[in-house]
């Protein structure tokens, strides 16, 4: 039997990885839409959205390869998907620590979602400092051969947080050696005021909100306005009367 030429070999090699990094971005499509959904879901029910920005991406094949091969694993797609947890990745940007923990219910919630792991650097930060929220979640993706199911790791955290992680990866990028003690207790400390500065903000938002709150109630015209795609409408009073939510609105 004649052995497969190598271009056909090649050919079937590139199918396969295609078809396999297919499946992590279209979960991570998948994830994106349902923070999408979310977000203006809350923006047109609380004039309000626990969500400031996202953030994805997808490793490359070499990335996954060079992790395999530090992690002493069979470079094969079982191995990798088994091995592999954060090929798919979405960071998730709130302006505060009580939105991290509702986004968190608000996906958990959804049924086609299997959470798989839950680790809160929030309530346990890291030794140098790092807080966030990390959920690892198993997408179902829907292939023109049947179903797959891939992972996406999830990481929400405050602005103030992601301005930390960020600078922090800058700082020690590609940096192998023993960091020196003086700056280890910098870190910490700029990590201790960026939690200081969540815990403030926190407590104002709070205070405004039950603010903000006190005076829709007392306006009508605000009852009565809903607003879904930035397009404005008033609900009719006599709509409002047979729902049962008009009696004390003229």
């Amino acid at each position: 039997m004649n052995a497969p030429h190598p271009i056909d070999q090649f050919k079937k090699f590139k199918y396969e990885i295609t078809r396999f990094m297919m499946i992590y971005k279209f979960a991570l499509d998948q994830m994106e839409t349902k923070i999408e959904v979310l977000k203006e879901e809350f923006q047109s029910l609380h004039d309000y959205s626990p969500i400031e920005h996202t953030k994805s991406r997808l490793k490359s094949p070499e990335s996954i390869m060079n992790k395999m091969f530090r992690k002493n694993h069979e470079l094969t797609f079982e191995s990798i998907k088994q091995n592999i947890k954060d090929i798919a990745g979405v960071r998730i940007t709130c302006s505060f620590i009580s939105d991290i923990y509702r986004i968190k219910d608000m996906l958990c919630n959804q049924s086609d979602l299997r959470v798989l792991e839950v680790k809160d650097y929030i309530e346990n930060p890291k030794p140098n400092g790092y807080q966030s929220l990390h959920l690892l979640v198993e997408v179902p993706v829907y292939m023109s051969n049947g179903e797959e199911r891939a992972c996406v790791e999830i990481q929400i955290r405050t602005i103030a947080m992601d301005f930390w992680a960020s600078l922090e990866h800058k700082i020690f990028y590609k940096y192998n050696k023993d960091v020196p003690e003086h700056l280890t207790r910098e870190l910490k400390s700029a990590a201790d005021s960026a939690n200081a500065l969540d815990q403030q903000m926190e407590r104002l938002h709070r205070e405004i909100q039950e603010i903000k709150d006190a005076d829709n109630e007392r306006d009508e015209e605000e009852m009565r306005r809903i607003i879904i795609n930035n397009q404005q409408f008033t609900l009719p009073t006599n709509l409002l009367k047979l729902l049962g939510g008009g009696s004390n609105i003229r």
